[in-house]
């Protein structure tokens, strides 16, 4: 590990990494509340808007198992400066998209450049910090990227009715282009050439097959994944369900949305404050069982109507909440074995977690019934298999 940053660098690191990771949350939810107008502007059909949704899930699916190896190869700025450059001139060519079709392969572009600042800041954590030390930054990370679910649909609901759709796509290029000074002046190179990995690419698949092999990582990998998936499902069809099932207004939809998102702040600043006291180990435990209750009154909810409106956010609430947990937990314990190879590490776990997410998402759309019910019946069931997972692999 290099020399731990402390002090005023240990929280501009901090912002630095928690900015960049939350450009993911950004370019997700910022356009949510504008896809039925986008639909309707490009005369396509609220499917075909489903598709640009899912497509930026495959793009950082795939995207992310190149910039791991890239990243311990030649660096961790290298990768962000090419992730952060492709990411912002994407988002200019979807401001000017006049077509559903470019619309869509833009976005995967789009999600390609946002996989680098998703990638890299774990690797980064992981250059500085040991176990503990990367749950309690990881946890850091959360409440700034935490802000990015609050803000992003708020903003975008704003831009929609004082500018048009075309703006959020505007604001996402200004933003990766400040980002990418910021990096450029202000973010220390943090693996040093000594410590860099020139890996050929049958070298690069032997590296992802021994993370593979190795049981608790693919635990870890797997059980954050499916909660992850299950914040997937919730955004690919809590536009559907609050708009047009609840009749919540769509500038509205922002604050619904930003209440869960305070949920994970919240419950991710807690975690630090447990990193300092129990194993990440027995937190993790301890808050799966909270998710697996939360999907089931979810779905009891949505099949039955007890409770209207509130009988689903509630129990979403705690199900949104216990990533602010699970995520830094899971995270710090798949890459602590790992740091010689922290960026393809980082990598798998992504790639995981947006392979399964994406999937979740997809099944929304598939088994949508006009009802609450599929979108329940996901979250459930990934908060099950979570647990199962985690008790069978990564313990």
């Amino acid at each position: 590990m290099n020399d731990t940053p402390r002090g005023e660098a240990y929280y501009r690191l901090a912002v630095i990494l928690g900015a960049l990771t939350a450009m993911g949350p950004l370019a997700i939810d910022m356009y949510l509340p504008a896809l039925p107008t986008i639909a309707r502007e490009l005369h396509t059909s609220d499917s075909a808007m489903q598709v640009s949704l899912a497509v930026y899930f495959i793009g950082i699916a795939c995207g992310q198992a190149f910039y791991g190896p890239l990243s311990d190869r030649w660096g961790r700025k290298p990768a962000l400066y090419f992730g952060l450059a492709l990411f912002s001139v994407s988002s200019v060519g979807l401001a000017l998209a006049r077509d559903v079709s470019a619309l869509i392969a833009l976005r995967f572009l789009q999600a390609l450049g946002g996989c680098a600042p998703l990638v890299v800041p774990p690797a980064v954590v992981r250059d500085y910090f040991d176990q503990r030390g990367s749950v309690r930054m990881l946890s850091v990370l959360m409440l700034v990227m935490g802000l990015a679910p609050i803000l992003a649909p708020l903003i975008g609901g704003q831009l929609l009715v004082s500018f048009g759709w075309r703006s959020v796509f505007w604001l996402l290029a200004a933003y990766g282009a400040f980002w990418l000074i910021i990096v450029t002046f202000f973010l220390a190179e943090s693996l040093p050439a000594a410590r860099r990995r020139r890996q050929r690419v049958v070298d690069v698949m032997g590296t992802y097959i021994g993370l593979l092999r190795d049981r608790r990582y693919l635990g870890y990998a797997v059980t954050r994944a499916l909660i992850f998936a299950g914040l997937m499902a919730y955004i690919s069809g809590s536009p559907f369900v609050f708009i047009e099932l609840f009749d919540v207004p769509p500038e509205r939809y922002g604050l619904y949305f930003g209440v869960n998102a305070l949920g994970i702040i919240t419950a991710s600043q807690i975690n630090r404050w447990l990193a300092n006291r129990y194993d990440a180990r027995h937190v993790v435990a301890a808050i799966l069982p909270v998710s697996v209750i939360a999907g089931v009154v979810m779905l009891v909810d949505a099949a039955t109507g007890f409770g209207g409106f509130a009988g689903i956010l509630v129990p979403l609430f705690f199900y949104i909440a216990s990533h602010g947990f699970i995520m830094p937990n899971t995270t710090a314990l798949a890459m602590a074995p790992h740091g010689a190879v922290a960026g393809s590490a980082s990598a798998l776990l992504g790639t995981v977690q947006f392979v399964l997410g994406a999937s979740a998402g997809a099944l929304v759309g598939v088994f949508g019934n006009s009802t609450a019910i599929p979108l329940a019946a996901i979250i459930a069931g990934c908060a099950a298999l979570a647990f199962a997972t985690y008790q069978t692999l990564a313990r």
